[in-house]
């Protein structure tokens, strides 16, 4: 046990380390300059030296006029004191407070859609895959949620809900009058606001989670040791049971894959509905070329990924006999 958490240990770090510079690089080989196109938002000179100036100060202050290894390496002293940068695009607000404000409505959005979504759609997927007649119903719905897009989903109902029907607004975490206390009236009105882009991202994530579950147990229940059970006279709630416990193994893998991106939030969505989460930032931070922002988003995402995939590894050490045998073989 020991020698295999070192070694995930060793690859993770690995992993990290490389995507991180990966996250580096990218901003940096984009077209554009962060400073002019900070400089072209504020109010300045129209005198060629006052603008010269004012973009050296900049570079200076951003450590942007150093060689790109020293830039790097800054990246990395920096990044291990909690310091991700000041964002050019939010200046002078520094990166780590601007991804503190969004964090919070990513996670309130997606946590509900993904988990609620996963429960219900396995339950769902697992309980169609019983009846021959409920399958032939589900299975062509549960295809066209899963091919359905996000965007398109979320146009739609904030096209009918919002602007036919009208009970539901369509933009922003909260109403602009307002502002963020623990008041019953804000919160009221963040839910009224968070309907919409968790009902569109829930119904994609029912489908898609029914439709792989319903395969799976499919397939199970045609394995051999289903077909071994059905000849000893097994009660078929038993192979049901052993059937929705292998199936479920991948569901897990997928589920926690899904829970590390939540950092990176459902971008089309955030962007439809103006929902300011990490996914509508990163938006913003790549047309406004702010290197700062772009490699704290990416940070994050990097994060939760490989967090997941960690929690996910000794996850599967508890729910999976056949990989803690697998361990013992390695030790022996």
């Amino acid at each position: 046990m020991r020698r295999y958490l070192i070694r995930k240990m060793v690859i993770y770090a690995l992993t990290f380390f490389l995507a991180v510079t990966i996250d580096w690089l990218i901003p940096r080989f984009m077209p554009g300059d962060p400073i002019r196109n900070m400089l072209t938002r504020v109010s300045v000179a129209s005198n060629a030296t006052a603008i010269q100036m004012m973009y050296d100060y900049y570079a200076r202050l951003f450590g942007l006029d150093l060689p790109l290894w020293q830039q790097y390496l800054n990246f990395w002293k920096a990044l291990f004191q909690g310091d991700l940068g000041i964002s050019t695009y939010l200046f002078p607000t520094p990166v780590v407070d601007v991804l503190k404000r969004a964090v919070p409505y990513d996670v309130f959005l997606l946590v509900p859609a993904v988990l609620l979504g996963w429960y219900t759609g396995n339950k769902f997927g697992a309980f169609a895959a019983r009846s021959k007649r409920l399958d032939n119903f589900v299975l062509p719905i549960s295809y066209i949620l899963t091919a359905t897009p996000y965007m398109w989903l979320g146009i739609l109902m904030a096209w009918f809900f919002g602007i036919v029907i009208g009970i539901f607004p369509i933009a922003g975490a909260y109403s602009f009058s307002l502002r963020p206390t623990w008041s019953v009236t804000f919160l009221l009105d963040l839910l009224h606001h968070w309907f919409l882009p968790f009902a569109s991202l829930f119904i994609i994530e029912f489908g898609g989670w029914a439709i792989g579950m319903r395969n799976m147990i499919i397939y199970e229940l045609e394995a051999e040791y289903s077909r071994y059970l059905n000849a000893l006279g097994a009660p078929k709630s038993l192979v049901r049971k052993y059937a929705f416990d292998n199936a479920i193994l991948p569901q897990i893998t997928g589920l926690a894959l899904k829970l590390g991106v939540i950092v990176a939030g459902a971008l089309v969505t955030e962007v439809v509905f103006s929902y300011p989460g990490i996914g509508y930032l990163l938006l913003a931070a790549i047309q406004n070329q702010d290197y700062f922002l772009i490699q704290g988003c990416f940070l994050f995402i990097v994060l939760g990924v490989l967090i997941a995939n960690f929690v996910i590894d000794l996850v599967y050490l508890v729910v999976d006999p056949r990989t803690r045998r697998g361990m013992v073989g390695e030790s022996a």
